[in-house]
């Protein structure tokens, strides 16, 4: 019972404070990366560029990763905004395909697929 309350009290008070769990969500991108016959792809080098021109001149990269065995690679931290992405293994690449991102929504895990061929 003594847990009961202190649990309804926590609530209670993170309620009456404002707090949602969105506030602790930092604006993220996670990104699957997938050949063109569907197949996941790891250690793909995965780069986040903040605008167009950059990305063409492969300058001022906002983050960069790798995917792991499942494809993914995750970006925390980012601004809401449009990102251009370069996703390159060997002589694969997202060139010919979808370099740019969807507007991110602000406190909130975005997601997207990369074909790479």
């Amino acid at each position: 019972m003594k847990k009961l309350v202190i649990f309804s009290f926590f609530f209670v008070f993170l309620l009456g404070s404002g707090f949602t769990s969105n506030e602790m969500i930092p604006t993220s991108l996670k990104i699957n990366i997938r050949n063109d016959l569907g197949n996941i792809e790891s250690d793909v080098v995965v780069t986040l560029y903040g605008s167009e021109t950059d990305f063409q001149q492969e300058k001022n990269p906002v983050q960069s990763g790798k995917t792991n065995d499942k494809g993914m690679v995750t970006f925390k931290g980012l601004d809401a905004k449009i990102y251009y992405v370069s996703a390159v293994k060997g002589d694969k690449n997202n060139y010919g395909a979808g370099v740019q991102t969807g507007k991110l929504e602000a406190k909130r895990v975005n997601k997207v697929t990369i074909i790479i061929e």
